[in-house]
């Protein structure tokens, strides 16, 4: 019995050794809910340790201790022992509404985030993020500051993802028709993983990109350089990013393969033929009224699933976005 105790007490002092910022089965923890949320883990854990520990050595003892000798014998008669039920009811049950109290108050501080985070529009789509900016700039990356409350309001434009930041420990689903919520307050510096942990379709292993946590002063720098990098390219190769950023490439492709929506390949400037039978000219007005208005004219052979882009891509964008598909002449 002494050295299943020990055992339990090395185990213990194993986790209590664990630096401040990593465990031994998570990643470092990198905001500042994070520690809470390994303390509740850790607790269920070493609990849930001590108990099955202590039920197998007690079958253990009981199995020899009262294993049958002669199997003609007749057994002890054994009634019921009302302390003994009592105390196996109440110290459960005690246990249960401590992890419960803890694990709600941590939820509900999840949940609720600060009045003044700083907020960025997320949106779920197969099989990418993309984060909105309040100035309007759009990325793939999800660039946050340090020290300073962040919250992502989150919807999808087909079926159900997950946002999860291991590093962050937090995960809330994205869903179609609604918005969710979720934030954070990063606390190191630095890169992590985020992950789609919603099974989503084919690409859903493919839906990975980067949390990019900026030390002081750097994410307003960062801000004001990203805001304006179509005008730093090119307007072809700033049409290629958007191509990829928009998740344009899921439905148009690029080499004259078919899609769920048209190649773009020798798109500009040809005849396209309308599913009431008209035909149309694929010119700058037209492409330009197919991203912001999808529905108004649908090309013969496909169906209506593009969905609007109005508000999510400025004039710039959709001039870069001409010049590429001019390109591809």
């Amino acid at each position: 019995m002494n050295l299943v105790f020990d055992l339990i007490a090395q185990l213990a002092l194993m986790g209590v050794a664990q630096t401040a910022n990593k465990t031994f089965y998570m990643p470092p923890q990198a905001s500042a809910s994070a520690a809470h949320v390994d303390w509740l883990f850790d607790l269920i854990l070493w609990i849930s340790v001590f108990f099955f520990v202590l039920i197998v050595i007690l079958m253990v003892m009981f199995i020899v201790k009262y294993r049958v000798k002669d199997p003609n014998a007749e057994g002890p008669r054994i009634y019921h022992n009302t302390p003994l039920e009592i105390t196996w009811t109440a110290i459960p049950l005690a246990i249960v509404v401590v992890i419960f109290w803890l694990g709600f108050k941590g939820y509900m501080d999840l949940a609720v985030p600060p009045a003044n985070a700083y907020e960025i529009q997320v949106t779920g789509q197969k099989w990418k993020w993309l984060f909105t900016y309040p100035n309007g700039y759009v990325d793939e990356i999800l660039h946050v500051p340090s020290d300073r409350p962040v919250t992502l309001v989150m919807t999808s434009t087909d079926v159900i993802h997950a946002m999860y930041i291991p590093a962050f420990r937090a995960k809330t689903d994205v869903m179609p028709g609604r918005y969710t919520k979720i934030w954070f307050d990063a606390t190191e510096p630095g890169t992590y993983p985020l992950f789609c942990a919603e099974y989503c379709g084919t690409g859903h292993s493919a839906m990975i990109t980067e949390v990019l946590v900026h030390g002081p002063g750097e994410f307003e720098t960062w801000m004001d350089e990203a805001a304006n990098w179509i005008a730093t390219m090119a307007p072809e190769e700033a049409g290629l990013k958007l191509y990829s950023m928009l998740g344009c490439q899921q439905c148009h492709s690029t080499t004259g393969a078919a899609g769920i929506g048209p190649t773009w390949a020798g798109l500009f400037g040809s005849e396209r033929k309308m599913k009431d039978g008209s035909t149309i000219v694929a010119d700058e007005n037209y492409i330009r009224q197919s991203i912001l208005e999808p529905q108004a004219e649908i090309v013969a052979g496909f169906d209506p699933v593009m969905p609007t882009f109005q508000g999510r891509i400025k004039d710039d964008g959709i001039a870069a976005l001409i010049a590429y598909m001019k390109s591809l002449q």
